[in-house]
């Protein structure tokens, strides 16, 4: 998975596995843009620490102004836009619990970040794709969509409404070679997760019984999958989502 000269853009890249999505990437050759509300320096320092080349900014993927100068600083610094993993999203954050108890207002805080944040950032870097002749863009979704999982409603429909984008945009976008795939991690052991003990409690014992490799998922466990995507080995595939969950659910 020989990714030198490939320009990435990783949003939500401050920690978990957005942290090690971007250091991965950098390690394979890419030059990586590290994003995320607040500008990921920490992401930076283990990016070169791997040898690897990046910039580190500040984005909201809620704020339009924020996601165009973010592509806009890819071009100018690094040269122009291969890819994106768009990984930001709410999630570690989460306490379960009934749907009925889960307010719009959350719904809507949710899905602003989980799908909107995801949509303006693929209208921010897409035209640049066009003007150079195609691009990669790798979802990061959930299992949940395929399993249906209570108590995380909200959760669960912002991520089946990515799956369905994925499909979507992968058509769409096929005639301007710009090849648009997702990977669903199962409950993994992020940074955030990890400070979220009712997750803990609730999903860690259940998910991991649930494998076919019974053991925690990490978040290195994720980074192979989109550095695949993001590779010539992934050159006439598109619109696929690919479960990384440790064969807990087979689609």
């Amino acid at each position: 998975m020989d990714l030198n000269n490939k320009r990435i853009i990783v949003t939500g890249a401050a920690s978990g596995i957005g942290r090690a999505i971007a250091v991965a990437l950098a390690s394979r050759g890419a030059a990586v843009v590290a994003t995320d509300v607040r500008a990921p320096h920490d992401t930076l320092a283990a990016i070169e620490a791997v040898g690897g080349r990046g910039i580190a900014l500040a984005a909201d993927v809620t704020d339009p102004v924020q996601t165009d100068a973010m592509a806009a600083q890819c071009v100018e610094r690094l040269g122009g836009i291969e890819g994106l993993v768009n990984n930001a999203g709410i999630y570690s954050t989460i306490v379960p619990r009934p749907f009925e108890q889960i307010d719009l207002d959350e719904w809507r805080k949710l899905f602003e970040v989980n799908v909107f944040g995801l949509a303006r950032c693929c209208q921010a870097v897409v035209p640049h794709m066009r003007a150079a002749g195609g691009g990669r863009i790798v979802n990061i979704i959930s299992g949940v969509p395929f399993k249906g999982i209570p108590f995380m409603l909200h959760y669960v429909a912002s991520k089946g409404a990515v799956l369905g984008m994925t499909r979507s945009l992968a058509k769409e976008l096929g005639p301007a070679n710009i090849l648009v795939n997702g990977v669903a991690p199962g409950f993994t052991l992020s940074d955030g997760v990890m400070h979220n003990p009712v997750q803990l409690e609730k999903l860690r014992e259940i998910s991991r019984n649930a494998r076919s490799l019974a053991r925690d998922q990490v978040a290195d466990d994720v980074v192979g999958a989109v550095g695949f995507f993001m590779s010539a080995g992934a050159d006439f595939i598109t619109g696929q989502t690919l479960l990384v969950d440790g064969g807990s659910h087979f689609n």
